[in-house]
């Protein structure tokens, strides 16, 4: 018996290395596939900005005597401008269970079975209901504080988990003591049942959908909004698990992009 669970472990972290090599050829596949993106929407405005330092240096005499770094600066500072349209107010929407911690109610059976690294950040939260007191040990995935702190100066973060809000707010307000970056947060009672799943209405968060992303390890989460949806392999206890880092150069350069949408279908194309 002791064999089998030692070759069930092997094969269970072979698994879940493959699955995060996996996730990170597909995020640099689609962050190459921004950056040719955004690298096309320049080129094309390339005319634009040749039109107006012509138009700049056509003018009168005392515009001809204007520095001739004048036109440059300009067309610079306009190009820096329709990048900052893009830039500016796209949401970000994050899972909570498995994609940004793990949790174990202390006395079930998965806490007796389960052994963490003490080198994984935990604290143990009581949870209160009607009928009882619970109290769970929760693990911050690796790595997890340097994404919070990084993409909270891209994107509006917002926490949409399918947990109840009993157990989920003292979890985010563990995960955010730091931070003070969630700016909103979606619990069960805002998901849609479907098939027996929970969708997350993303549309909650940010109406427009060009503009927001669902980063979530269950692909039923995205339900209708598959476009928007960034699957993040599930996590548990690995010490060495860097999905979160892997994920870092995609979010930075989907925050250009006019639609998320544009680069985000790619992977329902067959992308990998």
């Amino acid at each position: 018996m002791r064999q089998r669970r030692i070759e069930s472990a092997t094969t269970a972290t072979t698994t879940t290395k493959r699955s995060s090599s996996s996730s990170s050829n597909t995020y640099a596949t689609l962050s190459a596939a921004t950056a040719s993106l955004l690298s096309n929407t320049t080129s094309g405005s390339s005319s634009t900005t040749c039109s107006l330092e012509d138009k700049l240096y056509s003018q009168p005499q005392q515009r001809r005597h204007t520095s001739t770094t004048t036109g440059s600066s300009i067309a610079s500072h306009s190009k820096k401008l329709a990048a900052l349209q893009y830039y500016k107010g796209k949401t970000l929407v994050l899972d909570l269970d498995e994609t940004l911690v793990h949790s174990v109610r202390l006395g079930s059976y998965a806490a007796r079975q389960q052994t963490v690294s003490t080198s994984i950040k935990r604290k143990k939260i009581e949870v209160q209901d009607d009928k009882q007191s619970m109290l769970y040990e929760v693990y911050k995935r690796p790595h997890v504080d340097f994404f919070l702190k990084t993409i909270s100066q891209w994107y509006k973060v917002v926490i949409f988990t399918a947990s109840m809000a009993e157990y989920a707010d003292p979890v985010i307000d563990w995960l955010d003591q730091d931070h003070n970056v969630i700016s909103q947060r979606y619990f069960r009672q805002s998901c849609i049942v479907r098939n027996g799943n929970f969708v997350k209405d993303i549309s909650l968060a940010e109406p427009d959908l060009a503009k927001v992303c669902l980063v979530d390890n269950s692909n039923a989460a995205f339900g209708l909004f598959q476009e928007n949806g960034i699957p993040l392999p599930g996590w548990i206890s690995n010490p060495n698990d860097e999905c979160l880092l892997d994920l870092l150069p995609l979010l930075d350069a989907l925050r250009f992009t006019a639609d998320v949408r544009s680069v985000l279908r790619l992977r329902l194309m067959g992308v990998s």
